[in-house]
């Protein structure tokens, strides 16, 4: 049996590690008015940020199209027999039903949505796990049960300089928590139940890092081996100094350095900041 492991563009994986790793990828786009971008293929990272400064009104965010995605499975179906295809977190994007939808229409291929919960190198971390198994010839089934553990302990926080984006956009759920503020604040948000929310309302960004920060330490201090991402929206710098920081007192976790590229970051805006992590 043949597995192949397929996602979409959001987890931002290097174009050199899919390589590695087999992985096939689904492109969302970024529409800038009547400008369309799959993103990792028409638009990096660089040039949206580039591109974000110049214009007046915000671009929003589209979904692979059906089409899109049957015309992938027809091609896979091709050489593979399965594939289990990891997508951002089904309340922020109608991608993985869209999947779920695809799968039914194409024959000759079996194929398995799931659901991450989450975006960003936290779904990559997913990903690369269940192409790691692939090769291994594990079973779909065992792979599956393989990310569901890995669901227990995936966590993910990140923080905005800006919530306004967000909160038009229709991706920061918890409305009731906007009173009081929130948009002049620097509150941590995370993943609950499939969709954003604030985690803790914190006033200044450095307070908020720090507390990201802490709650990434205590884990680590527990014994633990962790797989650690530092995200940014174009400021590698505070990414890579958060994990240097990181890396001096525990030398032993394996961590990396990710972005949040074009789609993502139409939400977020430039200069937002995560810390993703699972237990190995």
């Amino acid at each position: 049996m043949k597995v192949a492991v397929m996602t979409d563009s959001t987890a931002y994986i290097p174009a050199d590690v899919r390589e590695k790793h087999e992985i096939h990828m689904i492109p969302l786009s970024v529409l800038f008015g009547n400008e369309i971008y799959q993103e990792e293929i028409d638009l990096s990272m660089e040039q949206f940020y580039d591109k974000l400064k110049n214009v007046e009104e915000l671009p929003t965010t589209s979904q692979p199209s059906i089409g899109l995605i049957t015309n992938k499975l027809e091609e896979l179906a091709k050489d593979f027999d399965v594939v289990i295809s990891i997508h951002l977190s089904s309340g922020i994007s109608g991608t993985y039903q869209a999947v779920v939808s695809a799968g039914e229409m194409v024959e000759g291929i079996d194929v398995y949505a799931y659901d991450s919960e989450i975006s960003c190198m936290a779904q990559g971390y997913y990903v690369i796990e269940a192409a790691e198994m692939a090769k291994q010839e594990k079973t779909p089934q065992e792979i599956i049960q393989r990310l569901d553990e890995m669901k227990h302990s995936m966590r993910a926080y990140f923080m905005v300089d800006d919530l306004t984006n967000l909160h038009r956009g229709g991706r920061l759920s918890g409305a009731q928590a906007l009173v009081g503020g929130l948009l002049q604040i620097k509150p941590i948000l995370h993943f609950e139940d499939k969709v954003i929310v604030p985690f803790e309302k914190i006033r200044t960004r450095k307070k908020a890092i720090k507390r990201i920060m802490g709650m990434l330490e205590e884990e680590a201090s527990k014994d633990k081996k962790l797989k650690v991402v530092f995200i940014h929206g174009n400021d590698e710098q505070s990414a890579v100094e958060l994990q240097n920081t990181f890396s001096e007192k525990y030398p032993g976790m394996d961590t990396t350095i990710s972005y949040f590229g074009p789609v993502i970051g139409t939400h977020l805006g430039e200069g937002a900041i995560g810390v993703g992590w699972y237990v190995t």
